[in-house]
């Protein structure tokens, strides 16, 4: 085993950890902790496959940006006024039915007949991405932007409304 085989593994077993973490924690603040750890192993499988944009990308939106504003909103609104949902009788049949799948997963991965070496990459030159970016991409970005602004502004006002209202 190389370095950098021993360093994947450490990555992945990072994000597994992280996506578990999302999923089995009851706390919705130790989720969102979760959640980050989650996209910076993420971010660290990219730079493993040399895409350092992609790793910076995955930083500073997904783990920071949308992140904060998830965890934001749920100290904004009141959660923990919310009845607990988290077990409940469909708890078995929902362990069952990800076992199934994570097993077809593995089952499909192991006998997959993956390509060793993929030949020469072609790399993109900063300019055409920053240009596809700010010129073509650009009011997708401000529309998603928008939708997460207006996401916090309606988090903000439920937590403010009295009782009575």
């Amino acid at each position: 085993m190389t370095v950098a085989q021993g360093v994947f593994y450490l990555i992945a077993a990072l994000a597994v950890t992280g996506g578990l973490g999302v999923v089995l924690m009851r706390s919705a603040v130790h989720a969102a902790l979760f959640l980050i750890l989650a996209m910076l192993a993420v971010a660290g499988l990219y730079i493993l496959l040399a895409s350092e944009f992609l790793a910076l990308v995955q930083v500073l939106i997904y783990g920071g940006a949308v992140t904060v504003l998830l965890i934001f909103a749920l100290m904004l609104t009141r959660a923990s006024d919310l009845p607990e949902t988290m077990v409940g009788s469909q708890w078995p049949l929902a362990a069952v039915v990800s076992s199934l799948l994570g097993g077809l997963l593995i089952a499909a991965v192991a006998t997959s007949n993956w390509p060793g070496d993929v030949g020469e990459t072609t790399l993109v030159p900063f300019e055409v991405l920053g240009d596809a970016l700010f010129r073509r991409w650009a009011v997708p970005f401000e529309i998603a932007s928008l939708v997460l602004l207006v996401a916090l502004v309606g988090a903000i006002v439920l937590s403010h409304q009295d009782e009575g209202e």
